[in-house]
């Protein structure tokens, strides 16, 4: 009879249990949630750069185009042409190329250039660290400043500097960026003033912060195409932000303006920023490729044009997939950086 009990006994102090409010609170946070949901992304990072590897590797090879022929030129023979497709793997089915090329990039074999018979790194990793610089410098100033913009406006809304700051945000918006890099040729270099070179030569192997002259028109250029969009998104941010009820209530209490932008609006301002960076850092990958073209800057743009006019598929590819992945890595660092800003997020585990 005890026995029968037990398990009633102990149905009843569950409910018992249950009634008095003590099952675990969903609200709290759980532990290894934010390093599921980031492992998860990662893994999400990682389909989205294999289906774009998929995609590049099979359009390339389906243009109407020879890489032998490229490489020895129209007055190749036919056996010389076949000689080297077979050298190359070219002969082999599309499918078999690819997972062949699959193998060899996951053990960190780029290929070899068709152009200049060397590895792929060697030209990629010089090319790489120059465009990081840029990218680098063009952050540092880019973001500072449209937060710093956007924050007066905001606390300045309908004045002179807001009006004209609007103004010339969405002049330079409605201008592409090898128009942004002309006129600054032209005003900073040739006709108005000489005061910096034209082109953004490096010499070869140099540190591209150690020749800030050469570095200054591209990085301006730069700043110029991507200030305008985060300063407006700042500038509405912060103007939603300060006419909410928290910041009505801070000051109130007595608060200063100070203690009251820096506190209590500027934080929560920045979440969207935050995401809105990444965007910006994912714009500047696409935006390196013409402005490197413009000021001859020896970066990974001006290496994927030059392998386009030659031809050089594994350069390309490799290119390709180096710029898809810093895309995908600049929108997963936005994502955790904006669950760790914002509260709800994350002590829910929730994005």
């Amino acid at each position: 009879m005890s026995i029968s009990l037990r398990p009633g006994g102990r149905a009843r102090r569950s409910a018992f249990g249950r009634a008095r409010g003590r099952e675990p609170d969903r609200s709290r946070p759980r532990s290894g949630v934010g390093a599921r949901w980031i492992l998860r992304r990662i893994a999400l990072g990682v389909v989205v750069v294999w289906g774009c590897s998929v995609l590049i590797f099979f359009a390339l090879h389906a243009l109407p185009s020879d890489p032998a022929q490229a490489i020895l030129g129209k007055q190749a023979t036919p056996q010389a042409l076949a000689h080297l497709r077979s050298f190359l793997g070219l002969d082999r089915p599309v499918i078999s190329q690819y997972l062949s090329w699959l193998g060899n990039l996951l053990q960190g074999h780029l290929g070899r250039s068709y152009a200049t018979q060397q590895p792929v790194t060697v030209e990629l990793m010089p090319a790489l660290e120059d465009s990081l610089c840029l990218l680098a410098a063009t952050a540092a100033i880019s973001i500072p400043l449209a937060i710093l913009l956007g924050a007066l406006t905001a606390l300045r809304r309908d004045g002179v500097l807001d009006r004209g700051s609007l103004f010339v945000s969405l002049l330079l918006t409605a201008v592409p960026e090898f128009v942004i890099g002309i006129v600054l040729v032209i005003v900073f270099a040739t006709v108005v003033w000489r005061v910096l070179p034209a082109v953004a030569l490096l010499p070869a192997h140099a540190d591209p912060f150690s020749h800030p002259r050469q570095l200054a028109l591209p990085v301006l250029t730069l700043v110029l195409a991507v200030v305008p969009y985060l300063y407006r998104l700042v500038r509405g941010t912060m103007i939603d932000v300060l006419e909410s009820e928290y910041v009505t209530m801070a000051r109130l209490k007595g608060l200063s303006e100070w203690t009251v932008v820096m506190r209590h609006a500027l934080p929560n301002a920045l979440i969207p920023v935050t995401q809105a960076s990444a965007i910006i850092m994912s714009y500047l990958l696409g935006g390196i490729v013409v402005v490197e073209y413009v000021f001859g800057y020896p970066g990974i743009g001006t290496l994927l044009t030059q392998a386009i006019s030659s031809r050089d598929i594994p350069t390309i590819e490799v290119v390709s997939i180096v710029l898809t992945a810093g895309v995908v890595l600049f929108n997963l660092t936005a994502d955790v950086l904006t669950v760790l800003l914002t509260p709800k997020l994350r002590t829910g585990g929730q994005a």
